[in-house]
């Protein structure tokens, strides 16, 4: 696990250790490089820094990374906890009734990490935002009689115009 991260960290980390714009890099990192939440005037200036500076765009790359593997990590172990208790109550082992609580509350404290993950960082958005360009690529890939046939706002969604 460790040496998957580091190799991870090695990959993802640049060999330029310094931002073209340092100011603007500061009050990235201090949004953990989400600018989901901003407006989007305020937005152009720093999708324009993510795609000038190498720096930047790496560690918010990094931090999404670890962001959804962090809801990925805790999906996981909400699903571990659920087969285990269905497990317990399938071969009903003794002292099962303390098997099963302890496996709902290792569910239950996998839920609240996912939960609290989700909404303190931008990682559902950057799933959104992922999917909602996979529709946009796949929109422009289909033929035009085809493109328009789809709803009004169906196309309004997936091509943002």
């Amino acid at each position: 696990m460790a040496l998957g991260l580091a190799l991870c960290l090695a990959l993802l980390w640049p060999i330029m250790t310094d931002c073209v714009e340092p100011i603007v890099g500061k009050i990235l990192a201090g949004w953990r490089y989400d600018i989901s939440g901003l407006a989007p005037e305020m937005r152009e200036d720093y999708e324009r820094h993510f795609a000038e500076c190498e720096y930047c765009s790496s560690r918010q790359k990094l931090h999404r990374i670890i962001d959804i593997s962090l809801i990925a990590l805790a999906s996981a172990s909400a699903a571990a906890f659920l087969l285990a208790f269905a497990v317990i109550r399938y071969f009903g082992p003794r002292h099962a009734f303390w098997l099963e609580v302890g496996a709902l509350a290792g569910f239950a404290l996998s839920a609240f990490i996912w939960l609290i993950v989700a909404v303190a960082t931008p990682a559902p958005m950057a799933v959104v935002d992922a999917a909602r360009l996979g529709a946009r690529r796949m929109h422009d890939r289909l033929p035009a009689e085809i493109r328009e046939r789809l709803p009004e706002e169906l196309r309004v969604k997936i091509t943002g115009s």
